[in-house]
Protein backbone atom coordinates (compact mmCIF):
# COMPACT_ATOMS: atom_id res chain seq x y z
CA UNK A 1 0.00 0.00 0.00
CA UNK A 2 1.27 3.35 -0.70
CA UNK A 3 1.69 6.07 1.67
CA UNK A 4 -0.50 8.42 -0.54
CA UNK A 5 -3.18 5.36 0.19
CA UNK A 6 -1.99 4.86 3.76
CA UNK A 7 -2.35 8.80 4.96
CA UNK A 8 -6.05 8.56 2.84
CA UNK A 9 -6.89 5.97 5.32
CA UNK A 10 -6.00 7.61 8.34
CA UNK A 11 -7.46 11.14 7.56
CA UNK A 12 -10.60 9.18 6.79
CA UNK A 13 -10.44 7.44 9.96
CA UNK A 14 -9.90 10.25 11.94
CA UNK A 15 -13.25 12.41 10.33
CA UNK A 16 -15.35 9.30 10.41
CA UNK A 17 -13.89 7.26 13.72
CA UNK A 18 -17.21 7.81 15.84
CA UNK A 19 -17.10 8.63 19.97
CA UNK A 20 -19.60 6.34 20.96
CA UNK A 21 -22.89 7.50 21.91
CA UNK A 22 -24.08 4.70 24.79
CA UNK A 23 -28.52 6.35 24.06
CA UNK A 24 -28.39 4.78 20.55
CA UNK A 25 -28.66 1.64 18.84
CA UNK A 26 -29.83 -0.58 16.16
CA UNK A 27 -31.17 -4.03 16.59
CA UNK A 28 -31.17 -6.50 13.86
CA UNK A 29 -35.13 -6.83 13.94
CA UNK A 30 -35.50 -3.23 13.23
CA UNK A 31 -33.18 -3.40 10.37
CA UNK A 32 -35.38 -6.06 8.94
CA UNK A 33 -38.75 -4.35 9.69
CA UNK A 34 -37.69 -1.39 7.73
CA UNK A 35 -36.67 -3.91 4.68
CA UNK A 36 -40.39 -5.62 4.56
CA UNK A 37 -41.56 -2.39 5.13
CA UNK A 38 -40.28 -1.17 1.83
CA UNK A 39 -40.69 -4.16 -0.27
CA UNK A 40 -44.61 -4.15 1.21
CA UNK A 41 -45.18 -0.75 0.03
CA UNK A 42 -43.47 -1.73 -3.78
CA UNK A 43 -46.90 -4.34 -3.49
CA UNK A 44 -48.78 -1.64 -2.44
CA UNK A 45 -47.79 0.89 -5.45
CA UNK A 46 -47.25 -1.10 -8.52
CA UNK A 47 -47.29 1.62 -10.47
CA UNK A 48 -45.03 3.91 -8.69
CA UNK A 49 -42.76 0.64 -8.49
CA UNK A 50 -43.06 0.24 -12.77
CA UNK A 51 -42.42 3.80 -13.32
CA UNK A 52 -39.20 3.62 -11.73
CA UNK A 53 -38.16 0.73 -13.41
CA UNK A 54 -38.69 2.10 -16.55
CA UNK A 55 -36.67 5.45 -15.67
CA UNK A 56 -33.97 2.93 -14.54
CA UNK A 57 -34.21 1.25 -17.71
CA UNK A 58 -34.25 4.25 -19.48
CA UNK A 59 -30.61 5.03 -18.00
CA UNK A 60 -29.51 1.83 -18.48
CA UNK A 61 -29.63 1.90 -22.38
CA UNK A 62 -27.95 5.54 -21.70
CA UNK A 63 -24.89 3.48 -20.20
CA UNK A 64 -24.93 1.02 -22.63
CA UNK A 65 -24.66 3.46 -25.28
CA UNK A 66 -22.11 5.29 -23.99
CA UNK A 67 -24.65 7.97 -23.42
CA UNK A 68 -24.99 8.47 -19.45
CA UNK A 69 -23.65 11.23 -17.75
CA UNK A 70 -23.40 9.65 -14.35
CA UNK A 71 -20.72 10.18 -11.94
CA UNK A 72 -19.46 9.33 -8.09
CA UNK A 73 -19.92 12.62 -6.25
CA UNK A 74 -17.19 14.74 -5.46
CA UNK A 75 -14.99 13.31 -2.91
CA UNK A 76 -15.85 9.47 -3.21
CA UNK A 77 -12.62 8.39 -2.97
CA UNK A 78 -13.99 4.81 -3.73
CA UNK A 79 -13.57 5.52 -7.47
CA UNK A 80 -10.63 7.77 -7.56
CA UNK A 81 -8.85 4.82 -10.08
CA UNK A 82 -8.67 6.50 -13.19
CA UNK A 83 -9.89 3.05 -14.60
CA UNK A 84 -13.29 3.73 -13.22
CA UNK A 85 -13.75 6.51 -15.87
CA UNK A 86 -11.26 5.86 -18.62
CA UNK A 87 -11.80 1.81 -19.12
CA UNK A 88 -14.89 1.58 -21.37
CA UNK A 89 -16.09 -1.23 -18.85
CA UNK A 90 -15.41 -0.13 -15.74
CA UNK A 91 -16.91 2.88 -16.71
CA UNK A 92 -20.34 0.81 -17.44
CA UNK A 93 -19.86 -1.11 -14.41
CA UNK A 94 -19.78 1.70 -12.27
CA UNK A 95 -22.53 3.99 -14.10
CA UNK A 96 -24.70 0.96 -13.92
CA UNK A 97 -24.50 0.93 -10.05
CA UNK A 98 -25.04 4.57 -9.99
CA UNK A 99 -28.23 4.40 -11.88
CA UNK A 100 -29.11 0.97 -9.90
CA UNK A 101 -28.85 3.10 -6.38
CA UNK A 102 -29.87 6.60 -7.18
CA UNK A 103 -33.70 4.97 -8.51
CA UNK A 104 -33.99 3.33 -5.81
CA UNK A 105 -33.69 5.85 -3.42
CA UNK A 106 -35.81 8.04 -5.67
CA UNK A 107 -38.31 5.13 -5.12
CA UNK A 108 -38.44 5.58 -1.97
CA UNK A 109 -38.64 9.61 -1.50
CA UNK A 110 -41.19 9.66 -3.55
CA UNK A 111 -43.40 7.16 -2.48
CA UNK A 112 -46.32 7.47 0.16
CA UNK A 113 -44.16 6.65 3.21
CA UNK A 114 -44.21 8.95 5.81
CA UNK A 115 -41.28 11.04 6.83
CA UNK A 116 -39.86 8.99 9.35
CA UNK A 117 -40.45 5.52 7.35
CA UNK A 118 -38.95 7.15 4.52
CA UNK A 119 -35.83 8.02 6.20
CA UNK A 120 -35.67 4.10 7.48
CA UNK A 121 -35.74 3.09 4.03
CA UNK A 122 -33.02 5.41 2.61
CA UNK A 123 -31.03 3.71 5.45
CA UNK A 124 -31.50 -0.13 4.97
CA UNK A 125 -31.03 0.85 0.56
CA UNK A 126 -27.83 2.51 2.06
CA UNK A 127 -26.79 -0.16 3.89
CA UNK A 128 -27.28 -2.83 0.46
CA UNK A 129 -26.23 -0.60 -2.05
CA UNK A 130 -22.78 0.57 -0.24
CA UNK A 131 -21.92 -3.27 0.48
CA UNK A 132 -22.86 -4.34 -3.61
CA UNK A 133 -20.78 -1.33 -4.69
CA UNK A 134 -18.38 -2.34 -7.65
CA UNK A 135 -15.44 -1.44 -5.25
CA UNK A 136 -15.90 -3.76 -2.62
CA UNK A 137 -15.52 -6.48 -5.54
CA UNK A 138 -12.65 -8.88 -6.31
CA UNK A 139 -13.16 -6.75 -9.67
CA UNK A 140 -11.59 -3.34 -8.25
CA UNK A 141 -8.84 -2.41 -10.67
CA UNK A 142 -6.78 -1.26 -7.45
CA UNK A 143 -7.20 -4.98 -6.42
CA UNK A 144 -6.79 -6.27 -10.16
CA UNK A 145 -3.47 -4.16 -10.10
CA UNK A 146 -2.23 -5.51 -6.82
CA UNK A 147 -3.05 -9.10 -7.37
CA UNK A 148 -0.09 -8.85 -10.74
CA UNK A 149 2.07 -6.79 -8.91
CA UNK A 150 2.23 -9.09 -6.03
CA UNK A 151 1.62 -12.92 -8.24
CA UNK A 152 -1.16 -13.33 -6.09
CA UNK A 153 0.55 -12.72 -2.90
CA UNK A 154 -2.10 -9.93 -1.92
CA UNK A 155 -5.06 -12.54 -2.75
CA UNK A 156 -3.69 -15.05 -0.02
CA UNK A 157 -2.74 -12.08 2.23
CA UNK A 158 -6.45 -10.58 2.09
CA UNK A 159 -8.08 -14.53 3.09
CA UNK A 160 -5.57 -14.80 5.81
CA UNK A 161 -6.68 -11.29 7.35
CA UNK A 162 -10.51 -12.46 6.61
CA UNK A 163 -9.84 -15.83 8.39
CA UNK A 164 -8.00 -13.74 11.16
CA UNK A 165 -11.21 -10.89 11.80
CA UNK A 166 -13.73 -13.99 11.55
CA UNK A 167 -11.87 -15.35 14.66
CA UNK A 168 -10.61 -12.22 16.74
CA UNK A 169 -13.12 -9.73 15.52
CA UNK A 170 -16.69 -10.89 14.89
CA UNK A 171 -16.37 -11.05 11.23
CA UNK A 172 -15.75 -6.98 11.52
CA UNK A 173 -12.57 -6.10 9.39
CA UNK A 174 -10.13 -4.49 11.70
CA UNK A 175 -9.71 -0.78 11.95
CA UNK A 176 -6.11 -1.09 13.42
CA UNK A 177 -3.04 -2.98 14.07
CA UNK A 178 -3.51 -3.40 17.88
CA UNK A 179 -0.41 -4.94 18.30
CA UNK A 180 1.44 -1.44 17.18
CA UNK A 181 0.39 0.40 20.55
CA UNK A 182 0.61 -0.38 24.10
CA UNK A 183 -0.66 1.89 26.64
CA UNK A 184 2.01 3.64 28.88
CA UNK A 185 4.21 2.58 26.49
CA UNK A 186 3.44 4.76 22.97
CA UNK A 187 0.54 5.84 24.37
CA UNK A 188 -0.55 8.14 27.27
CA UNK A 189 3.02 8.96 28.20
CA UNK A 190 2.83 12.20 29.90
CA UNK A 191 4.44 12.01 33.48
CA UNK A 192 1.62 11.41 36.27
CA UNK A 193 0.84 9.67 38.88
CA UNK A 194 -2.54 8.27 40.69
CA UNK A 195 -2.90 10.34 43.79
CA UNK A 196 -6.04 8.78 44.48
CA UNK A 197 -8.52 5.69 43.62
CA UNK A 198 -11.78 4.94 44.83
CA UNK A 199 -14.52 2.41 43.24
CA UNK A 200 -15.34 4.53 40.55
CA UNK A 201 -12.09 6.01 39.36
CA UNK A 202 -8.48 6.95 39.59
CA UNK A 203 -7.56 10.53 39.83
CA UNK A 204 -3.82 11.43 37.81
CA UNK A 205 -2.25 14.46 38.56
CA UNK A 206 0.27 15.64 35.74
CA UNK A 207 3.76 16.54 36.24
CA UNK A 208 4.55 19.76 35.99
CA UNK A 209 7.10 20.92 33.13
CA UNK A 210 6.99 24.59 33.73
CA UNK A 211 8.84 26.62 36.44
CA UNK A 212 5.43 28.53 37.31
CA UNK A 213 1.66 27.48 37.09
CA UNK A 214 -1.67 29.15 37.48
CA UNK A 215 -2.85 28.29 41.10
CA UNK A 216 -6.11 27.33 39.91
CA UNK A 217 -5.97 23.15 38.70
CA UNK A 218 -8.21 21.78 35.68
CA UNK A 219 -9.92 18.57 36.13
CA UNK A 220 -10.64 16.60 32.42
CA UNK A 221 -13.61 14.47 32.82
CA UNK A 222 -13.82 11.89 29.58
CA UNK A 223 -16.84 9.84 28.70
CA UNK A 224 -17.36 6.38 30.94
CA UNK A 225 -17.72 4.40 27.76
CA UNK A 226 -14.10 5.74 26.48
CA UNK A 227 -11.00 5.40 28.09
CA UNK A 228 -9.22 8.53 28.88
CA UNK A 229 -6.04 8.81 27.04
CA UNK A 230 -7.72 10.42 24.66
CA UNK A 231 -6.84 13.22 25.89
CA UNK A 232 -2.86 11.90 26.04
CA UNK A 233 -2.56 10.12 22.30
CA UNK A 234 1.10 10.75 21.14
CA UNK A 235 2.89 13.57 22.58
CA UNK A 236 2.01 15.44 19.46
CA UNK A 237 -1.64 15.09 20.18
CA UNK A 238 -1.80 15.24 23.62
CA UNK A 239 -3.83 17.84 25.06
CA UNK A 240 -2.26 17.07 28.71
CA UNK A 241 0.83 18.00 27.56
CA UNK A 242 -0.75 21.39 26.08
CA UNK A 243 -2.39 22.24 29.33
CA UNK A 244 1.03 21.93 31.08
CA UNK A 245 2.75 24.04 28.43
CA UNK A 246 0.26 26.55 28.92
CA UNK A 247 1.60 26.38 32.67
CA UNK A 248 -2.25 24.68 33.84
CA UNK A 249 -1.82 22.22 36.51
CA UNK A 250 -3.85 19.05 34.90
CA UNK A 251 -5.81 16.08 36.41
CA UNK A 252 -7.42 13.80 35.02
CA UNK A 253 -9.89 10.83 35.38
CA UNK A 254 -9.40 7.32 34.71
CA UNK A 255 -12.98 5.51 34.89
CA UNK A 256 -12.83 2.41 35.80
CA UNK A 257 -14.30 -0.53 33.47
CA UNK A 258 -17.35 -1.68 35.68
CA UNK A 259 -18.49 -5.78 35.38
CA UNK A 260 -22.27 -7.23 35.94
CA UNK A 261 -21.01 -6.58 39.63
CA UNK A 262 -21.26 -3.31 39.45
CA UNK A 263 -24.47 -3.00 37.16
CA UNK A 264 -26.39 -0.70 39.86
CA UNK A 265 -24.19 2.67 39.47
CA UNK A 266 -25.96 5.39 37.96
CA UNK A 267 -25.14 8.78 37.35
CA UNK A 268 -25.55 9.86 41.00
CA UNK A 269 -22.90 6.79 41.78
CA UNK A 270 -20.57 8.57 39.34
CA UNK A 271 -21.35 12.56 40.51
CA UNK A 272 -20.41 11.34 44.25
CA UNK A 273 -16.63 9.80 42.92
CA UNK A 274 -16.44 13.02 41.19
CA UNK A 275 -16.74 15.16 44.19
CA UNK A 276 -14.45 13.18 45.95
CA UNK A 277 -12.00 13.73 43.08
CA UNK A 278 -12.57 17.55 43.50
CA UNK A 279 -11.56 17.52 47.11
CA UNK A 280 -8.89 15.73 46.87
CA UNK A 281 -7.84 18.40 43.75
CA UNK A 282 -8.53 21.28 45.64
CA UNK A 283 -6.74 19.75 49.19
CA UNK A 284 -3.49 19.16 46.88
CA UNK A 285 -3.09 22.07 45.10
CA UNK A 286 -4.79 24.45 48.37
CA UNK A 287 -7.08 26.02 45.79
CA UNK A 288 -10.79 26.48 46.99
CA UNK A 289 -11.79 26.15 43.55
CA UNK A 290 -10.73 24.10 40.16
CA UNK A 291 -11.89 24.44 36.33
CA UNK A 292 -13.45 21.71 34.63
CA UNK A 293 -13.59 20.11 31.42
CA UNK A 294 -16.16 17.51 30.04
CA UNK A 295 -16.44 15.58 26.73
CA UNK A 296 -19.23 14.09 25.27
CA UNK A 297 -21.10 11.87 28.14
CA UNK A 298 -18.39 12.92 30.51
CA UNK A 299 -19.58 16.34 29.58
CA UNK A 300 -23.42 15.56 30.92
CA UNK A 301 -22.15 14.32 33.57
CA UNK A 302 -20.17 17.45 35.05
CA UNK A 303 -23.06 19.53 33.64
CA UNK A 304 -25.46 17.23 36.02
CA UNK A 305 -22.67 17.90 38.69
CA UNK A 306 -22.55 21.69 38.36
CA UNK A 307 -26.44 21.62 38.65
CA UNK A 308 -26.15 19.66 42.04
CA UNK A 309 -23.13 22.10 43.25
CA UNK A 310 -25.75 25.31 42.13
CA UNK A 311 -28.71 23.58 44.51
CA UNK A 312 -26.37 23.50 47.69
CA UNK A 313 -25.24 26.73 47.05
CA UNK A 314 -21.57 25.28 46.34
CA UNK A 315 -19.46 27.36 43.92
CA UNK A 316 -16.75 24.26 43.74
CA UNK A 317 -16.38 24.77 40.26
CA UNK A 318 -15.19 28.15 38.47
CA UNK A 319 -15.16 27.64 34.87
CA UNK A 320 -16.45 24.63 32.52
CA UNK A 321 -15.30 23.67 29.08
CA UNK A 322 -17.61 21.30 27.51
CA UNK A 323 -16.59 19.39 24.23
CA UNK A 324 -18.81 17.91 21.93
CA UNK A 325 -21.66 17.13 24.43
CA UNK A 326 -25.12 17.36 24.25
CA UNK A 327 -27.28 17.81 26.84
CA UNK A 328 -30.73 19.11 24.88
CA UNK A 329 -31.40 15.84 23.78
CA UNK A 330 -34.14 16.41 20.91
CA UNK A 331 -31.71 15.24 17.92
CA UNK A 332 -32.40 15.07 14.12
CA UNK A 333 -30.01 13.04 13.41
CA UNK A 334 -29.22 10.07 11.86
CA UNK A 335 -28.04 8.50 15.18
CA UNK A 336 -31.66 9.18 16.56
CA UNK A 337 -33.69 7.30 13.37
CA UNK A 338 -34.52 4.25 15.06
CA UNK A 339 -34.75 5.50 18.64
CA UNK A 340 -38.58 4.90 19.31
CA UNK A 341 -40.05 3.83 22.71
CA UNK A 342 -39.47 -0.23 21.53
CA UNK A 343 -35.72 0.06 20.88
CA UNK A 344 -35.14 2.45 23.55
CA UNK A 345 -36.83 -0.22 26.38
CA UNK A 346 -35.10 -3.25 24.18
CA UNK A 347 -31.67 -1.92 25.05
CA UNK A 348 -32.41 -1.29 28.80
CA UNK A 349 -33.49 -4.97 29.18
CA UNK A 350 -30.58 -6.25 27.20
CA UNK A 351 -28.24 -4.28 29.59
CA UNK A 352 -30.30 -5.34 32.72
CA UNK A 353 -29.86 -8.40 31.93
CA UNK A 354 -26.11 -8.99 31.09
CA UNK A 355 -25.49 -5.82 34.15
CA UNK A 356 -23.65 -3.76 31.57
CA UNK A 357 -23.73 -2.24 27.87
CA UNK A 358 -20.54 -3.97 26.05
CA UNK A 359 -18.83 -1.13 23.94
CA UNK A 360 -17.06 -3.26 21.53
CA UNK A 361 -21.15 -4.49 20.74
CA UNK A 362 -21.63 -0.53 20.61
CA UNK A 363 -18.61 0.27 18.20
CA UNK A 364 -19.88 -2.75 15.66
CA UNK A 365 -23.93 -0.88 15.71
CA UNK A 366 -21.79 3.11 14.80
CA UNK A 367 -19.95 1.48 12.35
CA UNK A 368 -22.64 0.40 10.24
CA UNK A 369 -24.20 3.83 10.56
CA UNK A 370 -20.87 5.15 8.01
CA UNK A 371 -20.07 1.73 6.02
CA UNK A 372 -18.53 3.13 4.03
CA UNK A 373 -15.37 5.48 6.34
CA UNK A 374 -15.64 2.60 8.96
CA UNK A 375 -16.09 -0.91 7.61
CA UNK A 376 -15.89 -0.67 3.41
CA UNK A 377 -12.89 0.99 3.31
CA UNK A 378 -10.80 -1.85 5.39
CA UNK A 379 -12.48 -4.28 3.83
CA UNK A 380 -10.63 -2.78 0.59
CA UNK A 381 -7.11 -2.59 2.52
CA UNK A 382 -7.40 -5.81 4.47
CA UNK A 383 -8.94 -8.16 1.65
CA UNK A 384 -8.83 -7.39 -1.36
CA UNK A 385 -5.41 -5.68 -1.00
CA UNK A 386 -4.00 -7.69 1.20
CA UNK A 387 -2.54 -4.85 3.26
CA UNK A 388 -1.89 -4.78 7.03
CA UNK A 389 -4.66 -2.62 9.15
CA UNK A 390 -3.17 1.06 9.63
CA UNK A 391 -1.18 1.58 12.06
CA UNK A 392 -3.45 4.81 13.90
CA UNK A 393 -3.42 6.04 17.44
CA UNK A 394 -6.75 7.27 17.30
CA UNK A 395 -8.06 4.20 15.72
CA UNK A 396 -6.65 2.21 18.35
CA UNK A 397 -8.23 4.26 21.26
CA UNK A 398 -11.38 4.44 19.55
CA UNK A 399 -11.06 0.03 19.79
CA UNK A 400 -9.91 0.22 23.05
CA UNK A 401 -13.86 0.99 24.27
CA UNK A 402 -15.00 0.11 28.23
CA UNK A 403 -18.59 -0.97 29.26
CA UNK A 404 -21.48 0.79 30.89
CA UNK A 405 -22.91 -0.15 33.98
CA UNK A 406 -26.76 -1.12 33.40
CA UNK A 407 -28.14 1.45 35.53
CA UNK A 408 -25.90 4.46 34.33
CA UNK A 409 -27.29 3.19 30.64
CA UNK A 410 -30.95 3.12 31.76
CA UNK A 411 -30.32 7.12 33.03
CA UNK A 412 -29.04 7.78 29.87
CA UNK A 413 -31.76 6.30 27.97
CA UNK A 414 -34.59 8.02 30.22
CA UNK A 415 -32.55 11.26 29.32
CA UNK A 416 -32.86 10.70 25.87
CA UNK A 417 -36.34 10.12 25.88
CA UNK A 418 -37.77 12.93 28.40
CA UNK A 419 -34.75 15.37 28.00
CA UNK A 420 -34.67 16.31 31.61
CA UNK A 421 -31.83 19.20 31.66
CA UNK A 422 -34.12 21.60 29.55
CA UNK A 423 -36.43 21.72 32.65
CA UNK A 424 -35.66 23.01 35.92
CA UNK A 425 -35.90 20.16 38.71
CA UNK A 426 -36.79 17.15 36.00
CA UNK A 427 -33.45 15.66 36.91
CA UNK A 428 -32.69 14.76 40.59
CA UNK A 429 -28.84 13.54 41.39
CA UNK A 430 -27.64 12.87 44.48
CA UNK A 431 -30.57 14.18 46.08
CA UNK A 432 -31.01 17.23 44.41
CA UNK A 433 -33.05 18.61 41.69
CA UNK A 434 -30.90 20.23 38.49
CA UNK A 435 -31.73 23.00 37.36
CA UNK A 436 -28.89 24.49 34.85
CA UNK A 437 -29.71 28.08 34.84
CA UNK A 438 -28.76 28.34 37.98
CA UNK A 439 -24.71 27.43 36.89
CA UNK A 440 -23.73 30.76 36.74
CA UNK A 441 -19.95 30.12 35.74
CA UNK A 442 -18.03 31.26 32.55
CA UNK A 443 -17.85 27.89 30.19
CA UNK A 444 -16.24 27.44 26.84
CA UNK A 445 -18.15 24.76 24.44
CA UNK A 446 -16.86 23.20 21.87
CA UNK A 447 -18.67 21.60 18.39
CA UNK A 448 -17.78 20.42 15.40
CA UNK A 449 -19.27 20.93 12.37
CA UNK A 450 -18.79 17.71 11.11
CA UNK A 451 -20.04 15.72 13.96
CA UNK A 452 -22.56 13.13 13.40
CA UNK A 453 -22.99 12.04 16.62
CA UNK A 454 -23.07 15.21 18.90
CA UNK A 455 -24.46 17.52 16.19
CA UNK A 456 -23.20 20.93 16.44
CA UNK A 457 -26.38 22.74 16.33
CA UNK A 458 -27.66 20.69 19.58
CA UNK A 459 -24.49 21.40 20.94
CA UNK A 460 -25.08 24.76 20.69
CA UNK A 461 -28.90 24.53 22.26
CA UNK A 462 -27.43 22.66 24.85
CA UNK A 463 -24.73 25.98 25.59
CA UNK A 464 -28.07 28.28 26.00
CA UNK A 465 -29.65 26.17 29.16
CA UNK A 466 -26.72 27.45 31.41
CA UNK A 467 -26.98 30.73 33.15
CA UNK A 468 -23.42 31.55 32.82
CA UNK A 469 -21.39 33.39 30.44
CA UNK A 470 -20.73 31.27 27.39
CA UNK A 471 -17.77 31.19 24.88
CA UNK A 472 -19.28 29.14 21.93
CA UNK A 473 -16.64 27.66 19.05
CA UNK A 474 -17.36 25.56 16.16
CA UNK A 475 -14.52 23.41 14.74
CA UNK A 476 -14.40 22.73 11.22
CA UNK A 477 -13.92 18.88 12.19
CA UNK A 478 -15.75 15.93 13.07
CA UNK A 479 -16.46 14.03 16.20
CA UNK A 480 -13.19 13.25 17.68
CA UNK A 481 -10.71 15.60 15.71
CA UNK A 482 -13.00 18.35 17.63
CA UNK A 483 -10.63 17.24 20.26
CA UNK A 484 -7.36 15.93 19.10
CA UNK A 485 -7.04 19.73 17.36
CA UNK A 486 -3.02 20.53 18.18
CA UNK A 487 -2.45 23.91 16.64
CA UNK A 488 0.18 23.55 13.49
CA UNK A 489 -2.51 21.72 11.26
CA UNK A 490 -2.81 23.99 8.37
CA UNK A 491 -6.52 22.59 7.46
CA UNK A 492 -7.42 23.63 10.87
CA UNK A 493 -10.37 26.37 11.18
CA UNK A 494 -12.85 27.14 13.79
CA UNK A 495 -15.41 30.32 13.85
CA UNK A 496 -16.02 32.88 16.71
CA UNK A 497 -18.85 34.71 17.90
CA UNK A 498 -19.34 37.19 20.96
CA UNK A 499 -22.93 37.18 19.99
CA UNK A 500 -25.46 34.11 21.06
CA UNK A 501 -28.87 33.96 19.87
CA UNK A 502 -31.31 31.22 20.08
CA UNK A 503 -31.31 30.39 16.53
CA UNK A 504 -27.68 28.91 15.75
CA UNK A 505 -27.88 29.26 11.92
CA UNK A 506 -27.44 33.04 13.05
CA UNK A 507 -25.25 32.60 15.35
CA UNK A 508 -23.13 30.81 12.58
CA UNK A 509 -24.27 33.65 9.40
CA UNK A 510 -22.66 36.55 11.64
CA UNK A 511 -19.47 34.70 13.00
CA UNK A 512 -15.68 34.78 12.85
CA UNK A 513 -13.45 32.54 10.92
CA UNK A 514 -10.05 32.03 12.18
CA UNK A 515 -7.17 29.74 11.42
CA UNK A 516 -5.22 27.09 13.46
CA UNK A 517 -6.74 25.28 16.39
CA UNK A 518 -9.09 26.29 18.79
CA UNK A 519 -7.03 25.34 21.09
CA UNK A 520 -5.14 28.34 21.66
CA UNK A 521 -7.93 30.74 21.56
CA UNK A 522 -8.86 28.24 23.95
CA UNK A 523 -5.57 28.46 26.39
CA UNK A 524 -6.19 32.27 26.93
CA UNK A 525 -9.73 31.84 27.93
CA UNK A 526 -8.91 29.10 30.38
CA UNK A 527 -5.82 31.78 31.51
CA UNK A 528 -7.94 34.19 32.15
CA UNK A 529 -9.47 32.23 34.71
CA UNK A 530 -6.91 29.86 36.20
CA UNK A 531 -5.91 32.73 39.11
CA UNK A 532 -1.92 34.16 39.40
CA UNK A 533 1.20 32.66 38.45
CA UNK A 534 3.19 30.79 41.36
CA UNK A 535 6.12 28.28 41.60
CA UNK A 536 5.19 24.72 40.37
CA UNK A 537 5.06 21.98 42.83
CA UNK A 538 8.16 19.97 43.09
CA UNK A 539 5.90 16.63 43.91
CA UNK A 540 3.34 15.33 42.89
CA UNK A 541 0.09 14.82 45.47
CA UNK A 542 0.44 15.80 49.39
CA UNK A 543 0.85 13.68 52.89
CA UNK A 544 -3.18 13.35 52.38
CA UNK A 545 -3.02 12.16 49.42
CA UNK A 546 -0.03 10.51 48.29
CA UNK A 547 1.27 10.15 44.92
CA UNK A 548 0.80 6.18 43.91
CA UNK A 549 1.42 4.23 40.62
CA UNK A 550 3.24 6.03 37.92
CA UNK A 551 0.34 7.11 34.80
CA UNK A 552 -1.63 5.90 32.95
CA UNK A 553 -2.33 3.81 36.60
CA UNK A 554 -4.24 1.07 36.66
CA UNK A 555 -8.05 0.94 35.67
CA UNK A 556 -7.08 2.23 32.37
CA UNK A 557 -5.77 -1.32 31.53
CA UNK A 558 -8.57 -3.08 32.85
CA UNK A 559 -10.29 -5.48 30.15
Amino acid sequence: MSDKNNDDLKRQASENTLGLNPVIGIRGKDLLTSARMVLTQAIRQPFHSVKHMAHFSLELKNVLLGQSSLKPEDGDRRFADPAWSQNPLYRRYLQTYLAWRKELHDWVEHSNLSEQDASRGHFVINLMTEAMAPSNSMANPAAVKRFFETGGKSLLDGLSHLAKDMVNNGGMPSQVNMDAFEVGKNLAITDGAVVFRNDVLELIQYGPITESVHERPLLVVPPQINKYYVFDLSPEKSLARFLLRSQVQTFVVSWRNPTKAQREWGLSTYIAALKEAIEVICSITGSKDLNMLGACSGGLTTASLLGHYAALGDQKVHALTLLVSVLDTQLDTQVALFADEKTLEAAKRRSYQSGVLEGSDMAKVFAWMRPNDLIWNYWVNNYLLGNEPPVFDILYWNNDTTRLPAALHGEFIDMFQTNPLTRAGALEVCGTPIDLKQVTCDFFCVAGTNDHITPWTSCYKSALLFGGKCEFVLSNSGHIQSILNPPGNPKARYMTNTEMPFDPRAWQESSTKHADSWWLYWQKWLAERSGKLRKAPTSLGNKQHPAGEAAPGTYVHER
